[in-house]
């Protein structure tokens, strides 16, 4: 690392730190970093079909976006061949895909499963998967693909909110129909439809399609950002993770305060990169962030929580995208942070994390507290998300999402009777009356009042004594305003991030420390 003329080390606190030279970069001695790296975290990007035919259609054009992704570091493309009831040419497809082969990078294909036959009730770029042709349409585009692809990804819209009278008619009988074959349904609900509808699909008309046509085929299902509605529109993690070679997650986050995209705390990003990598464990590939609604500092924050989330990969989507509005100004700012980027990724790959687990059980809601785990996570207590109830956990934090879990009384009584620090919401508690004994001293009831965002309004003294408890099994002390995350890691290590405006002064284990606006800190054992 230390050879790369562009990158410094310094000590900071209790560990090392990484600063980055003020000069500017080569752009050949970035991408070299980019593939040196590329094992421990890789920069990627996609071009969408429509991408494909109004900015790969000429030797030019392809030229251009080659000597971008030297820029900015990315070492695989992803080249689309639908999205949106376009299909691109077959010769452009494959021009494209053996020029950038021939550049050096590694080349995918993906689709973007919007408007494919049948339109659904709901949102109008999704489809009616109960309508057979529509099944039928859905299974022609993944065998062209994989007619020119090894490995496809789909992005995040294979999924349906359709209520057709055919799709009431199929969800009252409870039976899924495929071509010539019928599944039951385990229940009435939508989610239940939907959730077969989709897992039946996805492994006749996707997995099985694609495969006959390329043995070498293997395909990836991008999960969105909003895990907390995935069952509802048919995203069934557990049987889709299981049929799916690969997962990538969504990890596009704002400023929570912005008017038009707000309401995604920034601490989303790492809590569902986390939860679905324990879900997908190595199949879990990288996270997918987007231009969108974004300054230059959230942009990079996107790619700090997918990092710090453990991924291997980072998805810039989408390059169109990011040459307009405001993409340019936002990967000229992620240029001058990749080397860090890649160095933070290769320590955070080395170490387990450690902190309060955070159980979210797998197809759970809401009700009330929506993403309150992201919201928590923003009030310096340190999560470990996971799907399963956490047994060993040393402490943990329950929400309303807990009562998926048929068990939970059960297990939830043992987990306090053995004395361990523990967090419910409110609302869990109200749920839960008698059936478990939430009197005792390691026990701390945490005031959502079904209004999550609220949590960010918490004054410093308050989150202080809150965590303390929480801290104690990890030898652990933390003083930090609102609004700032903390990690901690088996071996010591720690980050601290500021999602703040202004600098905020922190004390991790009596050591002051102070983190810049909109930026990090981390110590290395």
């Amino acid at each position: 690392m230390t050879r790369h003329r562009y990158q410094r080390i310094v000590m900071a606190g209790c560990g090392l730190a990484l600063a980055i030279a003020s000069s500017p970069r080569a752009a050949d001695d970035l991408w070299q970093l980019a593939r040196e790296q590329q094992a421990v975290h890789r920069f990627s990007t996609l071009f969408t079909a429509q991408n494909v035919r109004d900015l790969l259609g000429t030797d030019a054009g392809i030229d251009q976006a080659i000597d971008w992704c030297r820029q900015t570091a990315v070492t695989k493309v992803y080249i689309e061949t639908f999205r949106s009831n376009y299909t691109a040419p077959h010769d452009t497809l494959v021009h494209a895909r053996d020029r950038f082969r021939k550049a050096g990078f590694d080349v995918s294909g993906c689709v973007t499963t919007t408007i494919v036959g049948k339109r659904s009730t709901g949102w109008n770029l999704i489809s009616c998967y109960t309508d057979p042709p529509t099944q039928i349409a859905l299974q022609k585009i993944f065998e062209f693909t994989a007619s020119l692809f090894d490995e496809i990804m789909i992005d995040d819209f294979w999924f349906t909110d359709c209520a057709c009278p055919a799709c009431d008619a199929a969800r009252q009988a409870q039976i899924v129909t495929i071509g010539p074959d019928t599944y039951p349904v385990s229940g009435d609900t939508w989610e239940d439809y939907r959730c077969e509808l989709l897992v039946q699909l996805s492994r006749q008309h996707v997995l099985a399609a694609a495969k006959r046509v390329n043995p070498r085929a293997t395909l990836i299902i991008k999960y969105p950002q909003w895990y907390d509605r995935f069952h509802e529109r048919g995203y069934e993690v557990l049987r889709q993770t299981d049929d799916f070679d690969r997962i990538w997650v969504g990890t596009e986050t704002r400023d929570y305060t912005d008017e038009r995209w707000g309401g995604t705390p920034q601490y989303e990003a790492y809590f569902i990169m986390r939860w679905l990598g324990g879900i997908g464990g190595d199949k879990c590939g990288g996270g997918w962030y987007d231009p969108y609604g974004t300054t230059p500092a959230t942009y990079v924050e996107q790619a700090r929580q997918t990092v710090l989330g453990g991924a291997r990969e980072s998805v810039l989507f989408c390059y169109g995208s990011l040459q307009e509005q405001t993409g340019p100004e936002n990967v000229a700012t992620l240029r001058q942070h990749i080397p860090e980027l890649l160095a933070v990724a290769q320590q955070v790959q080395r170490r387990a994390i450690v902190g309060v687990a955070a159980y979210k059980p797998a197809n759970s809601h809401p009700e009330n507290e929506p993403r309150v785990f992201d919201f928590v996570g923003m009030l310096g207590i340190p999560l470990v998300p996971c799907h399963t109830f956490p047994h060993d956990a040393a402490a943990g934090f329950f929400s309303l999402h807990a009562l998926k879990d048929p068990d939970l009384a059960p297990h939830l009584a043992a987990f306090v009777a053995a004395g361990k620090p523990t967090l419910v919401t409110d609302g869990l508690a109200q749920r839960l009356g008698s059936t478990v004994d939430l009197s005792g001293p390691n026990v701390q009831v945490l005031p959502v009042h079904g209004d999550p965002k609220s949590l960010l309004d918490m004054p410093t003294e308050t989150l202080t004594k809150l965590r303390q408890p929480l801290l104690q099994p990890f030898t652990c002390q933390f003083a930090a305003p609102n609004r700032v995350a903390l990690y901690l890691f088996a071996d010591g290590s720690w980050v601290i991030e500021n999602f703040q405006d202004q600098e905020v002064s922190t004390t991790l284990n009596g050591q002051a420390t102070a983190v810049d606006a909109r930026g990090w800190r981390y110590g290395w054992r």
